[in-house]
């Protein structure tokens, strides 16, 4: 089932008592509850997407300084889409209308980053949304449609919650050893041990963050494990896969209809990875890259 908003045609999932809600612009994920417990923050249906809310980034997430990197040894110079500090941000699908091809309880959604000024390549692009018993799984594919080695990375950007519980009183767990230190225009400076307190559980209503970590600890499957926990005991489960070796947490007190929101952000690389090459992956022609990641209330 589908419907038209600011963010294109917004695709209705369901599988028993789990929805889901993907708007076509961004590929976004903008709604999911499991039980009716709303899991991802939602906005009104008549308002563009908010701080970048589902959005799937690529071929870079966060930023890049002044939108310049070198690619191998010739200087490539990007459009500034973030003037207030002047860089490249979030790569060239955030405002993309994705094809849709859909089922009950499955989406998948496709768009290709064509050649432009800054970055000569071609990157077939997919996402895939498909419900599960107890959320939602991920998956995307970047596949090299150029006769030379691109450059990618990936990211997505969900502001997640747990229903009708106090955000501030949400304790925020995520496995991280290191962060990253940041400048005045948000662009990395290095690193230092992320606070163990993180690891221990944070109170929401105690914290600011913007910040990327990384040193992720992994569990037996392979899966880095996020989590969000409710005073009643309800716990939402972000997990990301093989691939995504970064996350940044962002909380926010602007996002609309909610006092404070706080958005997990699977990435691939941290800010600034086209310059720095940390986390950036050269896909050869012909290659395909595949990644999950996923939400669950448990």
């Amino acid at each position: 089932m589908t419907s038209l908003s600011p963010t294109g045609t917004q695709i209705h999932l369901t599988r028993s008592a789990v929805t889901a809600q993907i708007a076509q612009v961004g590929a976004s994920l903008r709604g999911l509850a499991v039980g009716g417990v709303d899991l991802v923050a939602r906005y009104p249906e008549d308002v563009p997407t908010p701080s970048c809310s589902g959005v799937v980034l690529a071929p870079w997430p966060n930023r890049i300084r002044d939108g310049r990197w070198s690619d191998g040894g010739t200087v490539r110079q990007l459009a500034i889409t973030e003037p207030k500090f002047d860089n490249a941000s979030h790569g060239l699908l955030r405002f993309t209308a994705y094809e849709i091809g859909q089922a009950d309880a499955a989406a998948t959604l496709s768009a290709t980053i064509h050649p432009q000024t800054g970055y000569p390549y071609e990157i077939a692009t997919t996402v895939t949304y498909t419900l599960t018993d107890a959320g939602i799984l991920v998956t995307h594919t970047l596949t090299n449609r150029s006769d030379a080695p691109a450059p990618v990375a990936l990211g997505t950007h969900p502001f997640v919650t747990i229903g009708d519980a106090d955000a501030r009183e949400l304790v925020l767990r995520v496995p991280a050893a290191t962060q990253f230190d940041v400048d005045d225009r948000m662009l990395p400076t290095g690193t230092s041990p992320a606070p163990e307190s993180l690891r221990d559980g944070v109170r929401l209503g105690d914290v600011e963050l913007d910040t990327g970590f990384t040193d992720l600890t992994r569990n037996a499957d392979g899966r880095v494990r996020h989590t969000l926990t409710a005073p009643d005991g309800r716990q939402l489960t972000l997990w990301q896969g093989e691939g995504f070796d970064y996350v940044q947490v962002y909380t926010s007190t602007g996002y609309p209809g909610q006092d404070l929101a706080v958005a997990i952000e699977p990435m691939t690389a941290p800010a600034d990875a086209f310059n720095s090459g940390l986390g950036i992956r050269r896909l050869a022609p012909g290659e395909t890259w595949t990644l999950e990641w996923g939400i669950e209330l448990g």
